[in-house]
């Protein structure tokens, strides 16, 4: 059975923003063993629409842009949306009215990691019970607001692990309690 796993950069003052803050050279790496390790990514309609940028290759992108964009590629994408008419390569809509139970049999055919990607369809997810682990990493910046991590209430959580990534970056792992 697939596990659903919700990581994303988050401020210290809990706030998500690709635009005001990026990885590190080290981190972007990070996250490409992370890619290349997945089964898939499940997202809404706003972050799969970010995300269709690794669909081409761009100009002036190195080695590490080029292998998150090849697992990007390779990798199964599942988009929730009440408004899109078609998905991109290796994509496929989901079903919305009833998300609980699209999500169930998306984990239940597939096995390893599905990364979760958004706080707003991680939010709805969460309230479903259906995220197996939540990895914040944690950058030494305040944005003072913004989108939160957590859409909304925070789930009752246990610390499963931390690590330091790349000299500043904290990665906390949690697991609902």
């Amino acid at each position: 059975m697939a596990q659903l796993v919700f990581g994303m950069n988050v401020s210290l003052d809990g706030y998500v923003d690709h635009d005001r803050f990026a990885p590190s050279p080290g981190l972007f790496r990070h996250f490409v063993a992370e890619a290349e390790g997945q089964v898939g990514s499940l997202y809404g309609r706003r972050v799969y629409a970010l995300m269709r940028y690794w669909e081409e290759d761009q100009p002036g992108w190195g080695a590490d842009e080029r292998a998150f964009a090849a697992a990007w590629r390779r990798q199964s994408k599942w988009v929730v949306s009440r408004t899109l008419g078609g998905a991109g390569p290796k994509a496929r809509l989901l079903g919305v009215d009833d998300l609980a139970a699209e999500v169930r049999r998306l984990k239940e055919s597939h096995a390893g990691e599905i990364e979760v990607a958004g706080p707003a369809l991680a939010g709805s997810l969460s309230a479903l019970g259906l995220i197996d682990e939540y990895r914040l990493y944690l950058h030494p910046v305040v944005l003072g607001g913004g989108t939160p991590y957590f859409a909304g209430a925070r789930p009752p959580l246990l610390l499963l692990a931390h690590d330091l990534i790349d000299g500043d970056v904290i990665r906390l792992r949690y697991v609902p309690a």
